[in-house]
């Protein structure tokens, strides 16, 4: 099954970038990256060291509802191109693990989805979960801090099958 990984949205980030207030109505915070530890959200690659770097709130789903999580991401300050690429992006592939959890098209969690899993094993766990009737996408998040990282759809053909999806 093709995965494909989805950044946050380009105009949503380019707002940000111009100041327009985050997901709780505040201005992004502003910071220099150490590198390794900095994975921006929009190119899901890590941020070079020594490069500011912008940290916002952010809600990954379209609306306020229980399991619309908001938390911390990271964003290059400078314009970056959104990640269109082919395999796992950079940004999972620091981590010894990460937290994969499956929702359905109106963006509930999926009791019994939710694993940490290694990182060696992303991509099977990924077909695994997205391969479930109810599951229309896979939040990855980080196994540490719980920090959204992106967002994972599958080409499952299945009648009613639609995932949100952040571009």
């Amino acid at each position: 099954m093709p995965l494909k990984f989805h950044p946050y949205d380009s105009a949503w980030v380019a707002q940000i970038r111009n100041g327009v207030v985050d997901d709780y109505n505040l201005s992004a915070e502003r910071s220099i990256s150490d590198g390794a530890g900095n994975p921006c959200r929009h190119c899901l690659q890590f941020i070079p060291e020594g490069e500011e770097f912008l940290i916002c709130a952010a809600r990954p789903f379209p609306a306020l509802q229980p399991y619309a999580e908001t938390g911390p991401i990271f964003l290059c300050a400078e314009n970056c191109v959104a990640w269109a690429g082919q395999g796992i992006p950079p940004i999972l592939c620091h981590s010894p693990d990460y937290l994969l959890k499956g929702y359905s098209a109106d963006c509930r969690i999926i009791y019994g989805t939710g694993k940490i899993t290694l990182k060696a094993d992303i991509e099977p766990t990924l077909v695994e979960i997205l391969a479930q009737q109810k599951v229309a996408f896979v939040d990855v998040r980080s196994a540490r801090n719980n920090c959204f990282m992106c967002r994972v759809t599958g080409d499952i053909p299945a009648e009613g099958k639609k995932a949100h999806t952040l571009s």
